[in-house]
């Protein structure tokens, strides 16, 4: 059996008129959002700091008759990352960097680095969205967590520490918008797959003295029951329907998609 999971994505376009932002847009996780929230008919902003990404998700939009401008930006200019999220109707926090090191060999600059991308500009982010989305009484915050924002590992101090913040800061928004319309929730997959996983295998290889081949099935798969990765595609239909109309009485929620991994 393939472990590709096709997805067939719906053609309903319950988010017209709406503007989406979604950061780390131009590879994984990001681009899938981008390409879903496009199908439901929202107009979106696609973040990031990859140039070519970015051209390359253009051309991919442009194809499929999508409406997506993309901006590059580096999420580390936490001023331009509030400016960019003013007048968002949905904005989807997804862009991370990461780094494996024991605590007493991570370089202090990559730690801030990583906390600066993964959190400090989420809550800029939000701060430039939040003014329009409570002036009209409608917005849709989601924050693409990860496992790691429920449960730790070795060697990810940096990475853990942000995404255990951004559920916390989900769970802020969501109560502090709920009485201006406005829902915040997490997506917290397990290992999708992307190339931040590919870089990840290389680093848990190095760290664990074994090939990258048996850290995938030994290390980083083996706390899951389903042993498989995570599709992009899944993960963007889990925020679309975070986005849409049947998901207006969840905020403050974390939808969990670790293939049994928080089971145990």
């Amino acid at each position: 059996m393939s472990d590709h999971i096709p997805i067939a994505s719906p053609p309903a376009r319950g988010l017209t008129d709406r503007t989406a932002i979604v950061t780390g847009a131009a590879g994984g996780i990001g681009a899938a959002c981008v390409m879903r929230l496009g199908s439901a008919g929202a107009q979106v902003r696609a973040l990031d700091r990859d140039v070519t990404g970015l051209a390359e998700l253009a051309l991919k939009a442009r194809e499929a008759g999508l409406d997506v401008e993309t901006v590059p930006l580096d999420l580390g200019d936490l001023d331009a990352a509030e400016e960019a999220a003013v007048g968002a109707d949905i904005l989807v926090n997804n862009a991370g960097i990461q780094l494996v090191r024991p605590i007493e060999d991570f370089p202090p600059d990559a730690f801030h680095r990583i906390l600066s991308v993964m959190l400090e500009a989420p809550f800029r982010l939000l701060r430039g969205a939040l003014p329009h989305m409570y002036g009209q009484g409608w917005g849709r915050i989601v924050n693409i967590s990860s496992v790691h924002g429920l449960r730790a590992s070795p060697y990810k101090s940096a990475y853990v520490a942000a995404k255990h913040g951004l559920e916390g800061l989900s769970k802020t928004a969501a109560l502090e918008g709920a009485r201006h319309g406005v829902t915040s929730n997490c997506v917290s997959p397990g290992y999708v797959r992307t190339p931040l996983i590919e870089r990840q295998l290389a680093d848990q290889a190095e760290a664990h003295g074994l090939p990258p081949e048996r850290v995938l099935t030994d290390v980083m798969l083996a706390g899951q029951a389903l042993k498989r990765l995570v599709e992009p595609e899944e993960v963007a239909e889990a925020v679309a329907y975070l986005c849409g109309p049947h998901a207006s009485f969840i905020t403050g929620s974390t939808l969990t998609m670790d293939g049994g991994w928080t089971a145990r």
